[in-house]
């Protein structure tokens, strides 16, 4: 019998219509361009400004962009696992109502939580499952809808974030292709520097929490990027060492979009030249778990079959990790 491997065999995305620009921020909270620019690579972010919508709106839409354009039919979708740190509402899976929204319904889903990590974290889990030979098509999506949990008065973390989503089909592959390896690690220190503080069970939602913004997100700058650039670039050259990689052998490098100089950082320490970096953060902002799958819709016809990815993520918590995986297929 053959080797299963877990390839990736789809892509979807979907970003909402409206552009939050470094000026218009401007006239919001006290920062500039400039300022935005040189420490983030930020230009611009999506917002999804409709209140009665959720992430679940996202990710029901990068959904179907990847069902139509690889003309499946939902009701042969195994599995959904949704990537995100913004579900709408506690309890209730987001993941459960977006597989019946595609009509999935031969589906089972749950919702999948590490942060920024999330989507890596879940491409483990979607390959497990295909490569245990029990379910054939996995759907793996990555939405958040920060614009939800930021504080749009504090100028630390509304530069940073944006709204949108990504989905991404995992197949069985018989030719060696898809996930290769992975290097995953978590730390509680992290607890500490980058959290939403109340509306769990430490500190339920109180008039109290409300007043003081503790329903939004958190995070001591300094701190997260120290970890996000020696973690990142550690598990991605790990990878490489353990899988007899050099940076001749990548073909790209596909790191979570939450500052161009971690990226770069990154990059650095790979010895990986700027033209095999995908980054498109200066559009985007950091959507959290959107942000590698968005970068694969970006740049799906730069991928060829038998291309070597190395992923990279970092988030809160602290999540962090490496993938590395063989692309599947060429665009048509």
């Amino acid at each position: 019998m053959n080797t299963i491997t877990a390839a990736i065999t789809a892509v979807g995305a979907y970003v909402p219509d409206f552009v939050l620009s470094n000026q218009v921020l401007e006239t919001m909270v006290d920062t500039n361009d400039e300022w935005i620019t040189a420490r983030t690579g930020i230009k611009e972010r999506r917002i999804l400004k409709d209140a009665d919508k959720g992430t679940s709106y996202l990710a029901i839409q990068a959904a179907k962009d990847l069902i139509a354009k690889a003309n499946i039919d939902p009701l042969e979708i195994d599995m959904i696992i949704m990537a995100t740190a913004t579900p709408d509402m506690m309890v209730a899976s987001t993941g459960v109502y977006v597989a019946t929204e595609i009509g999935a319904t031969n589906a089972f889903s749950y919702d999948l939580q590490a942060a920024c990590s999330s989507f890596l974290y879940g491409m483990s889990t979607a390959a497990a499952y295909v490569q245990s030979g029990r379910y054939k098509k996995v759907l793996l999506i990555g939405a958040d809808k920060m614009s939800s949990i930021v504080d749009y008065t504090d100028r630390a973390t509304c530069i940073i974030f944006g709204d949108g989503a990504g989905a991404v089909l995992f197949e069985p592959n018989y030719e060696g292709l898809g996930l290769q390896d992975e290097y995953l690690r978590s730390d509680g220190v992290g607890r500490d520097f980058l959290k939403i503080p109340a509306g769990g069970s430490l500190i339920p939602p109180s008039e109290e929490t409300i007043k003081n913004r503790q329903h939004n997100i958190m995070q001591d700058g300094k701190t997260v990027f120290k970890y996000a650039v020696t973690n990142m670039a550690d598990a991605s050259e790990l990878i490489l060492q353990r899988n007899n990689l050099t940076n001749q052998d990548v073909d790209w490098l596909v790191p979570h979009q939450a500052n161009k100089r971690i990226i770069d950082a990154t990059a650095g320490r790979l010895e990986l030249d700027e033209s095999k970096v995908l980054v498109n953060i200066e559009r985007y902002g950091n959507t959290t778990s959107g942000t590698l799958p968005l970068v694969l819709a970006d740049f799906e016809s730069k991928l060829k079959k038998g291309d070597n990815i190395i992923f990279a993520a970092f988030g809160g918590g602290f999540t962090w990790g490496s993938i590395y995986l063989k692309w599947a297929y060429d665009k048509k």
